[in-house]
């Protein structure tokens, strides 16, 4: 099984579709590892949006972050990376396929409402800067003998 990071950003957290956008990935199949609310600070941003530092919108995207509480979750499925990315949508919702979060629920690329980890190598440090071991839940959940073989 894999796990990846998904985050509910400011404007997912504003517009109250936090509980849409967790149904949505339940729906699919995936298993809820981990979930808090919590402010980003300017430093864990930083660190988490460090490969786009240097870039004309990196400024914008660290002050959007830290506007408001997101809602930062683990999620664990096979091939979660991409499962979640394919129920979240193309990044700018103007190109996202109906049916996908971002689709359904967002106009705007800086108001896109969700983040998921684009690869398993950055699934993993994304998840190790938002949450410590202790925090993730593995437990056996009975509906998955009716979701995979």
């Amino acid at each position: 099984m894999q796990r990846t990071l998904v985050l509910v950003k400011p404007d997912g957290v504003q517009r109250g579709l936090i509980g849409r956008i967790v149904a949505r990935l339940e729906r699919r199949g995936l298993k809820l590892v981990a979930m808090k609310m919590m402010r980003i600070s300017r430093e864990l941003a930083g660190r988490h949006y460090a490969e786009h530092r240097g870039k004309p919108f990196y400024d914008g995207l660290i002050a959007f972050i830290t506007s408001g509480p997101v809602v930062a979750m683990i999620w664990e499925g096979r091939e979660a990376v991409t499962v979640v990315r394919s129920v979240m949508g193309s990044t700018d919702p103007l190109k996202a396929a109906p049916g996908t979060i971002r689709g359904d629920l967002a106009l705007d690329l800086g108001m896109n409402l969700i983040h998921g980890s684009d690869s398993v190598d950055r699934a993993e440090s994304e998840m190790a800067l938002f949450f410590s071991a202790d925090e993730l839940h593995d437990y056996e959940r009975t509906a998955d003998r009716w979701i995979r073989e």
